[in-house]
C-alpha cells in the first residue's frame, strides 16, 4: 500500500475478493456482448457435437451386433423418407453422420475461438489504454512514492497476465465446461445411477482445486512483485551505464539483477511444482472414478439393463471426462495469475487522480501572484517544508529565489502550477485562488524549465514543438531556437529538426540538452515563467548566450528562477531569500549586500555557486580593472568596498595587516618546505568552452584508454547532474 505524500490525499481503497475482481474484470467485456454471445454458440456447437459423437460410437457399437438402430428408432420413418428404405440404414447415415459432426465442430471450434480472441484483445486494450491514461492523471505525489520500475511492469507484464486470464482462461473455462456438462448430462442420460457414484468425487475434486488456486494466488502475487524488481534493477542499470562502468559497478548490478531474476524464477519454479501436483491428483481421482464405474458396469445385472453400446458410450464418455476436467483444473493456473495481475491494475485504477475540481477558464493572465500565508508539508508526520509565506509579484516581474539546499525553494515554484497543493493558506494568479481553475488552464498559461531536463525519443522540431505546441509553426520553433542560441548547432546537423535526439536526448551534450528545453519554454511564450536551474548544465559560454535570452524572454512576463548561481539572479527584481521554509530576506541585489546578511554571506563565500559579479555589468571573460579605483561602484562586500574606496578608517587595521603578513610569509615557508603532492597522475579538463566540444567525450575516451591498460582512473565531475561523472 502506497503512503500518500499529501495528507490531503489518500491514494488506494480497499482491495475485493477474487470473485468481485473477477466480475471487475468481466465487466470490461459488457461492450463487446454480442461478439462474447456468438462465441458461447460456437463452443456449445463444439460440446453437442463431442456428445453426439460418444451417441454415435453407441450406434456403431450396436450395429457391430447385427442390429440396425437407426431403423429401430422412432425416426425411422423420417431417415426413410431422406435416404430410401435400406436393410442396412446405419451404412449410409452413419458415415455422413460423422463427416457432419466433425464439421460442426471445427465450425464451432472457429467461431468460440475467433470472437472469444476478439473480446479478450480489446478488453486487454482498454484495459492498458485506461491504465496508460490513468498514470496521465495521477500526482506528482503518486509517483514520489512509487517506483518507476513496477510501474513499467504493470503495463508491460502485468497486463500480458491479464490476458492469460481473459483469453485462454475464458475461452479453456467456456469450452471445457461446456464439454463438461454435455458429458455429464450424456452420462445421466444413459444411467442416472451411476452417473450419481461418478460424481462422488466432485467435491473432493473441487477442494483440491481451491487448495492449489489459494496457493497459485499467493504465488502469482510474489511473482508481480519479483518482475517489478527485475524491471527495476535493469531500468537503473540501463539509465546509468556510465557510472556503473566508470565505477566498477558492472559486477555488482549483475549480483542485484540475478538476484532478482532468480527470485522471479523460484516463483515461478513453484507455480510450476504447485501445478504439476494439482493435475496428476485430479486425473488420479478422476481415474479411481472411472475404475469404480467400471467395475460396477460389468456387473451382469446391470449390464442387463443396458445395450452394449450404451456400455461402451458410457465408460467412453467417463474416460473422456478426465481431459476436459484436467484442462479445468489446469486453467486454474492461468486464472489466479490473471487475477493477482488485474489485482494489482485495479488497484492503480482505484487511485486519487489528481484533484482538479476548478471551473474557471482564464482567457487571458496579467500574471500577478500571490502567496497568502502558504505552508506546505509532504505528509501528516512530515515536518513543513514551506511555513506561512505570504508575498505579492507584480504583473512582469522577476522573482529569484535563493537559500541552502532543502530550503523549499523548488517546492514553492511546484506550487504554483498545482504539482502539489498547500496544507494550508492558497496562491492568487490575477486575485483568483488556483484552485478554481482548471488544471488545463491553469498550466496554460505556465512554462517551465527545470534543472533535470526531460526530452524524448523524437526528432528536435517535436522536442521544441511538444503537446499542446504540435501546431506551431517551423518558423516559430526556428525562432524559438534561435532564441535559445541552439540554432546554429542544428543546423550542422544532417538532417536538421529532423534529427532524433535519442533516449532523453542522450545523443546531445548537457548544455545542448538544456537550451532545447529553454527553446521549448520560448515557444509556448507563456505569462508565467519557473526557471528552476535552469542554466545549471550550462558551460560559461552558453550561459552567457542563455542569459542574454533569457533578458529577452522576461520581458512582459511574470518569471521565478531559482538558481544556485548567484551571478544569473542579481538583475532580478526582487530576491526572495528563503531559509528553512521561510522568507528572510527580500530586495533587490545592492540592498540585500548593504544588509550584510544571509545573503551577503551567501555572495561573498560562494556557498551556492562561483561568486561572480553582476551579468550586466561584467561579461564573461573580461577582467576587473587594475586600477582600484577604477572599481568604485561595484557591488562588494562592505569591507571590499571600504577597501578600494580608500575609506581613513582602515588605518586602524594597519597592525592586524603587518600581523597577517607575517603569518601569511612563514605559512608560505613552511608550506614549500613540506609542498604536498598528488600520490597519482592529476588530468585537469576545464569548461571554458561551449557545449558540445568534446569534453565529456574526451575524458570518457581516457577513463577507457586507461581501463585497458590496467590502470583504475577515478573522476571527479560537475556535469550535468552528474551524468559525466559516468
Amino acid at each position: 500500500m502506497l503512503a500518500p505524500k499529501n495528507n490531503q490525499q489518500p491514494l488506494v481503497q480497499a482491495k475485493g475478493s477474487d470473485a468481485q475482481i473477477y466480475k471487475r474484470l468481466l465487466s470490461y467485456v459488457v461492450p463487446y456482448w454480442v461478439a462474447f454471445l456468438i462465441s458461447i454458440i460456437g463452443y456449445l456447437l463444439f460440446s453437442v457435437s463431442n456428445v453426439a459423437f460418444l451417441q454415435l460410437i453407441s450406434y456403431i457399437v450396436d450395429s457391430l451386433q447385427g442390429n440396425d438402430p437407426l431403423l429401430q428408432s422412432e425416426y425411422a420413418n423420417l431417415f426413410a423418407e431422406l435416404f430410401g428404405v435400406s436393410d442396412s440404414l446405419n451404412r449410409t447415415v452413419i458415415p455422413l453422420a460423422i463427416i457432419a459432426l466433425v464439421l460442426s465442430r471445427g465450425v464451432g471450434t472457429f467461431i468460440g475461438d475467433t470472437f472469444i480472441t476478439y473480446v479478450s484483445t480489446n478488453l486487454v486494450h482498454d484495459l492498458r489504454l485506461q491504465l496508460f491514461n490513468q498514470l496521465m492523471r495521477l500526482p506528482t505525489s503518486f509517483f514520489d512514492a512509487t517506483q518507476q520500475g513496477h510501474l513499467v511492469a504493470k503495463v508491460t507484464f502485468h497486463v500480458t497476465q491479464v490476458t492469460g486470464a481473459a483469453t485462454d482462461a475464458v475461452k479453456v473455462i467456456i469450452r471445457e465446461g461446456f464439454t463438461v456438462i454435455g458429458y455429464l448430462g450424456f452420462l445421466l442420460y444413459l444411467n442416472w445411477k451411476l452417473t450419481l457414484i461418478f460424481l462422488a468425487v466432485a467435491p473432493m475434486i473441487g477442494l483440491l482445486v481451491m487448495l492449489a488456486g489459494i496457493r497459485f494466488r499467493l504465488i502469482s502475487e510474489r511473482i508481480q512483485q519479483s518482475m517489478g524488481d527485475v524491471t527495476h534493477v535493469a531500468s537503473e542499470a540501463v539509465q546509468g551505464h556510465r557510472v556503473v562502468r566508470i565505477f566498477g559497478g558492472a559486477e555488482y548490478e549483475k549480483q542485484r539483477f540475478a538476484k532478482a531474476s532468480n527470485n522471479y524464477r523460484r516463483q515461478s519454479m513453484k507455480m510450476v511444482v504447485t501445478a504439476s501436483i494439482a493435475t496428476p491428483t485430479t486425473q488420479l481421482l478422476v481415474g479411481l472414478a472411472l475404475a469404480g464405474l467400471v467395475w460396477l458396469v460389468l456387473d451382469p445385472l446391470l449390464l442387463a439393463a443396458m445395450t452394449a453400446g450404451s456400455v461402451v458410450a458410457f465408460i467412453t464418455t467417463g474416460g473422456l471426462l478426465a481431459k476436459p476436467i484436467r484442462q479445468l483444473s489446469e486453467v486454474n493456473a492461468t486464472v489466479q495469475k490473471g487475477l493477482a495481475a488485474a489485482e494489482d491494475i485495479f488497484d492503480l485504477f482505484d487511485q486519487i487522480t489528481e484533484r482538479d475540481n476548478g471551473t474557471e477558464m482564464l482567457k487571458f493572465v496579467k500574471g500577478q501572484v500571490e502567496f497568502r500565508e502558504v505552508s506546505f508539508s509532504y505528509g501528516n508526520d512530515l515536518p513543513q517544508v514551506l511555513r506561512a509565506l505570504s508575498f505579492t509579484v507584480k504583473p512582469g516581474e522577476i522573482i529569484a529565489l535563493v537559500g541552502r539546499s532543502g530550503s523549499g525553494k523548488s517546492t514553492l515554484a511546484s506550487l504554483i502550477p498545482r504539482f502539489y497543493s498547500p496544507t494550508s493558506g492558497s496562491i492568487l494568479i490575477d486575485g483568483m485562488p488556483i484552485e478554481e481553475l482548471s488544471l488545463v488552464n491553469l498550466r496554460q498559461h505556465i512554462a517551465l524549465v527545470t534543472q533535470e531536463v526531460t526530452l524524448f525519443n523524437d526528432s528536435i522540431a517535436n522536442n521544441i514543438a511538444y503537446g499542446s505546441l504540435g501546431d506551431a509553426r517551423e518558423e516559430d520553433i526556428i525562432a524559438a531556437a534561435q532564441k535559445a542560441y541552439i540554432w546554429e548547432f542544428i543546423t550542422e546537423l544532417e538532417h536538421g529538426l529532423d534529427t532524433v535526439i535519442g533516449d532523453d536526448g542522450v545523443l546531445l551534450s548537457g548544455g545542448q540538452r538544456q537550451r532545447l528545453a529553454i527553446a521549448r519554454a520560448f515557444l509556448k511564450d507563456a505569462p508565467l515563467l519557473i526557471l528552476d536551474e535552469a542554466t545549471s548544465a550550462l558551460d560559461s559560454e552558453s550561459e552567457r548566450y542563455i542569459q542574454s535570452a533569457l533578458e529577452e524572454v522576461v520581458k512582459g512576463r511574470t518569471t521565478f528562477i531559482i538558481a544556485h548561481r548567484l551571478s544569473t539572479i542579481e538583475s532580478a527584481d526582487r530576491i526572495l531569500v528563503i531559509d528553512n521554509g521561510s522568507i528572510i530576506e527580500q530586495g533587490r541585489h545592492a540592498e540585500l549586500l548593504a544588509l550584510n546578511g544571509h545573503y551577503a554571506n551567501l555572495h561573498s563565500h560562494g556557498s551556492e555557486e562561483e561568486n561572480s559579479s553582476s551579468k550586466n555589468e561584467i561579461d564573461i571573460g573580461q577582467s576587473l580593472p587594475i586600477d582600484r579605483n577604477a572599481r568604485k561602484g561595484w557591488d562588494f562586500h562592505p569591507l571590499v568596498r571600504a577597501w578600494y574606496s580608500d575609506a581613513s578608517w582602515l588605518n586602524v587595521l594597519s597592525p592586524l595587516g603587518r600581523l597577517y603578513e607575517k603569518l601569511g610569509r612563514w605559512r608560505r615557508s613552511r608550506i614549500e618546505k613540506h609542498q604536498w603532492q598528488a600520490p597519482v597522475p592529476v588530468i585537469v579538463v576545464g569548461n571554458i568552452n561551449i557545449g558540445g566540444t568534446g569534453k565529456s567525450p574526451l575524458v570518457i575516451s581516457l577513463v577507457e584508454q586507461f581501463k585497458a591498460r590496467g590502470y583504475t582512473p577515478g573522476v571527479v565531475s560537475r556535469g550535468y547532474g552528474g551524468v559525466s561523472a559516468e
